[in-house]
């Protein structure tokens, strides 16, 4: 299960990185009725931190989306591609049950324990709703190294 500590913090993300814009930190793949999202990074937190990013941008704007509240989670796996599907649905499943969206995120690591957290609201008429994501699946996916650094992909159920 997720570990969570909510609270006011607009500035909660002490590693922010901000070295590449959307277009390049994510992207997205097509898979039957399904969706695939694909995140990238220097670092392999970086590309979990866009393939999040990427899913929440499906159901809707992200940069319309406030940071007034902060959860933090914590889970074990040392399975990478596991940890991705295992990243994806924490995030899910708790805006799932309190009704919410993230906009923003981040993520770290200690050989298999992965410590991370979220910024988002409680969703509201002004936020445009996009397509919902039910969970992030096993199909296609696929963490691994590249040339320009980490790439992290996965089918999401829609």
């Amino acid at each position: 299960m997720y570990a969570q500590r909510a609270r006011t913090a607009p500035n909660a993300f002490p590693n922010e990185r901000m070295s590449r814009n959307s277009a390049e930190r994510y992207g997205y793949f097509e898979h039957d009725a399904d969706l695939g999202v694909v995140g990238r990074g220097m670092t392999l937190e970086e590309a979990f931190e866009a393939a999040a990013e990427a899913m929440f941008a499906i159901m809707t704007d992200v940069a319309a989306v406030k940071p007034a509240v902060a959860v933090n989670f914590e889970f074990e796996e040392a399975d990478e591609e596991l940890a991705l599907v295992r990243w994806l649905n924490l995030l899910l499943g708790y805006c799932h049950e309190r009704g919410m969206v993230f906009g923003r995120v981040w993520l770290e690591r200690d050989g298999a324990r992965w410590r991370g957290g979220a910024a988002g609201e409680p969703w509201r008429s002004e936020l445009e709703r996009g397509v919902e994501v039910k969970g992030a699946t096993l199909t296609m996916l696929s963490v691994k190294s590249t040339a320009d650094g980490w790439e992290a992909r996965c089918v999401v159920d829609v």
